[in-house]
């Protein structure tokens, strides 16, 4: 009878286990699979800049929509900044937090900048630079899962 307890025991211990093991990786999943929307948005919002900042020096419109979009991307990395990383990807996650603290900075400055009449070359603001550390690490995000 001892012998079918501690069967019985072990066996619920192996299977609880079993399922943290099982949550932990699907947590780690729909982390890469968030981190990885978030890059991709970062990096269309790049991609997308350049007009954006040419279109803004020559009009009011194209002012609104640069800084419509600005305040739409630091929405976006607070977002990004909410989420609840697995253990796993704890220091990614604040590598990519860091990196948002630069970026949302910059984007800070910009529309002070902007605010103020000036419209200043993208490459003297960081915003490109910070953009890029923040790219580069899409290939750590991807690792999780492979």
């Amino acid at each position: 009878m001892r012998r079918k307890i501690t069967i019985i025991a072990i066996s619920c211990l192996l299977l609880l286990s079993g399922c943290s093991l099982i949550s932990e990786v699907n947590s780690t999943v729909e982390y890469a699979n968030d981190a990885t929307e978030y890059i991709e948005t970062v990096q269309k919002f790049s991609n997308q800049l350049p007009t954006l900042a040419k279109d803004a020096v020559r009009d009011e419109a194209g002012r609104e929509s640069l800084e419509s979009e600005l305040m739409a991307m630091k929405e976006e990395i607070g977002k990004f900044n909410q989420i609840k990383p697995p253990t796993i990807a704890e220091d990614l996650h604040n590598q990519i937090m860091d990196s948002n603290k630069k970026f949302e900075e910059a984007i800070d400055l910009y529309l002070t900048d902007m605010e103020n009449g000036i419209i200043r070359p993208l490459e003297e603001t960081g915003i490109l630079t910070t953009i890029t550390d923040i790219s580069t690490l899409l290939e750590n995000i991807q690792q999780l899962v492979n």
